[in-house]
Formats: structure tokens, sequence, C-alpha cells
């Protein structure tokens, strides 16, 4: 099912509506500022089960999840000093950052190290979905393990995935898709993983 969310300021009843749809296990395809995700509650576990699914992924790859802003970080994550001062300047953003998963996090989002992949994305349909269910929503692209291309607009979302899903949000205008960049904050200096969309300079 498609259902159309403004982009810019997201309707409060539909977002309310669907977080509603997430809260018992729904999964959902969504725009961000990279490309389409797809998305559930993180603490859903046949819903996360779900998008492993979908998307043919081993179980010994996590998923990363969203928070709505850096506030919600801390209480998901171990964050440094040196980790916050990057947070706060990357952030919302077209970035993953690695970090130290807290206790809080399933252990099914945790890798072995113990540390999760975390985004805010610059997207008010998304900080406004996480906003309103409460807690993080996994984010992965909208693509089968193994593909390349991945759909720029949301009926090409729906002829994709279909049934599998339970619902796509059009948000307007195409998406030309690009992964987010991926920087490790593990350790003392901040670690270029993947280069995407987000800027690498200031990691190099």
């Amino acid at each position: 099912m498609l259902v159309s969310i403004n982009p810019d300021n997201p309707q409060p009843r539909r977002i309310a509506q669907i977080a509603e749809q997430l809260r018992h296990g729904g999964v959902i395809c969504y725009p961000t500022d990279t490309m389409y995700g797809l998305g559930c509650d993180i603490y859903n576990q046949k819903a996360v089960k779900r998008i492993f699914q979908i998307k043919k992924r081993p179980k010994h790859k996590p998923f990363s999840f969203m928070c709505s802003s850096l506030k919600d970080v801390s209480t998901y994550c171990h964050v440094s000093n040196l980790a916050y001062r990057v947070l706060r300047k990357y952030l919302p953003g077209p970035y993953t950052f690695i970090l130290p998963a807290m206790k809080i996090v399933p252990r099914i989002m945790i890798t072995k190290q113990k540390t999760v992949g975390l985004r805010v994305p610059a997207s008010p349909i998304c900080q406004a979905l996480v906003e309103a269910l409460g807690n993080p929503i996994l984010t992965t692209s909208a693509q089968v393990e193994g593909e390349e291309d991945s759909p720029r607009e949301a009926f090409e979302v729906e002829e994709r995935f279909g049934r599998q899903v339970d619902l796509v949000i059009d948000g307007g205008d195409p998406i030309y898709p690009e992964p987010s960049t991926v920087i490790s904050l593990v350790g003392d200096t901040p670690e270029v993983v993947r280069e995407g969309k987000g800027a690498v300079d200031d990691f190099l």
C-alpha cells in the first residue's frame, strides 16, 4: 500500500498511523536522505527477522538503525568526547556512524564486536517517524543483498517488494540513490569504513 507523506512537513496523523503499524510489527519502505530504505521497530524481533528474509541477508550482518536526533544517540550507544564532537558536526546527514552499543539495544542489532551502526538522516519524514514511535527504527537499503540498483521512486519500491512489506511511503520527488558514508568512532580516531554520499575530507 502506498501512502503519500509531505517530505518537508509530514502530516502528524499519517505519521502517527504508520508509527502504530510499526509498533505492531509492521515492515515499511520509506525515503531517506540517501535512498529508499526498509525499516521496522528494532524491538520487534519478528519484524527484524522479516527484513533479514526480504533482504536475503546473513544473520551475522546486523542492520543499522536511526534515531531522530543527536540527543537520543547516547541512550543507545557509548559516546566518547571525540565521538560527540563528530556527531554534533555531521548529524543529521548522510552518514552511518559505528559506535559501541549499550545494553538497551537488542542483541539481533549488535555485531560480534558489540557495536552498532547509527544514522540520523536529514529527512523530516524519518525524524517524525522515530519521534512518533518513541524508539529507533531499523534502516537498510530497499534492495536485496547483491543487487546494485536501488529504486528511485515509491512505485518502483512497491513493484519490487509488493506484499513483502506492509506499507510504502511516497515522499514525492525521486531519490537518486547513493549509500551513506560509514565512519567508525570506536577507536581513538575516526576511521572511514565506506565512502558514500557524505564527504570524508575531514576524516582522511
